[in-house]
């Protein structure tokens, strides 16, 4: 495993200021943050916290919407790495009173933050925030457009889950519609050349994804190597998308007797929250097959080597 000195000194050949999307990302620079991913896992957290790279620097959690496993995954990283993180309320900012993503720009570029992390209900938000500000953004997830560190952090559970991120069969199953977990997967394995398959209720698959389309559940899980539950979005519900929530679990849920249906090496995962009992069993989530605490796990060190890289373009 590389000296922390030495893992540092490669983050220097990094050139991309922000993080939008996996869109931007180019084959290389995956590959980069997932091996500075796997590298830093070998760090010692105090020795990390020792040589505090990120001291001096500070980081805006800009959180519109609620988030748990994302927002203090990006607390622990920049604080692992010596930095200030402020945390941002939206139930006591002046977003309640009507300002706008404009003026919070300037208020954020005003206090001299250096990392600017938003989630945003609105996709784009991060893009517009990007030429607002002089520092770095990253997308925590835009509406139903993209969460790249959450796919960038199931690429790093795949990799130590099987030991390869190329030639996979991956299945995503579920609301892909509203999924913005899906569509920066796809992106991203599309990228890697791996073959996704989609699957679920023709009213929760968009057209024209480069992906093979599949509304059979059981005629699929046994050809994968990954296969993802995606979070039903129950709010939808009430546009009538679905007959019923019982109905999508029989049909999409991924119960117990279909982990039976599952290759001996397939790995289950969920980016999460789960909806236990309706994409996915409690007998599904808790067993061995489920990497699901890994992926949060994952996190914290993926967003901590993209605060890294990023660092760079910031000299």
């Amino acid at each position: 495993m590389p000296a922390l000195s030495k893992i540092l000194q490669q983050c220097r050949k990094w050139n991309s200021r922000h993080l939008l999307g996996i869109k931007d990302l180019s084959k290389p620079q995956i590959e980069q943050i997932l091996q500075l991913s796997l590298d830093l896992k070998g760090i010692p957290a105090d020795e990390l916290r020792k040589a505090a790279p990120l001291k001096g620097r500070r980081i805006f959690n800009f959180f519109v919407e609620n988030s748990t496993r994302t927002k203090i995954s990006f607390g622990i990283a920049a604080r692992q790495l010596g930095a200030e993180v402020l945390d941002f309320s939206p139930g006591t900012s002046s977003l309640n009173k009507g300002e706008s993503l404009k003026d919070t720009s300037k208020t954020i570029e005003s206090m001299g933050v250096d990392f600017a992390v938003i989630r945003h209900p609105s996709s784009g938000a991060p893009n517009f925030l990007s030429g607002q500000i002089g520092g770095a953004v990253l997308n925590a997830g835009d509406g139903a457009n993209e969460h790249p560190t959450q796919a960038l952090l199931d690429l790093l559970t795949i990799r130590e889950a099987t030991g390869r991120i190329n030639k996979l069969k991956i299945a995503m199953i579920g609301d892909i519609t509203h999924s913005r977990v899906a569509r920066s997967n796809i992106w991203l394995h599309q990228k890697l050349g791996n073959e996704v398959t989609i699957c679920g209720p023709s009213t929760l698959i968009p057209p024209g994804l480069p992906v093979t389309v599949s509304h059979d559940l059981d005629s699929i899980l046994g050809q994968q190597d990954v296969v993802m539950m995606l979070r039903l979005q129950k709010e939808r519900q009430k546009a009538g998308l679905l007959p019923s929530i019982g109905e999508y679990a029989t049909l999409f849920g991924m119960t117990r007797e279909r982990l039976d249906l599952l290759r001996e090496e397939t790995i289950l995962m969920h980016p999460g929250p789960m909806n236990r009992g309706v994409e996915i069993s409690a007998e599904a989530a808790d067993s061995d097959r489920a990497v699901i605490l890994d992926q949060v796990t994952n996190g914290v060190v993926v967003r901590m080597a993209l605060l890294l890289l990023l660092k760079e373009a910031l000299r």
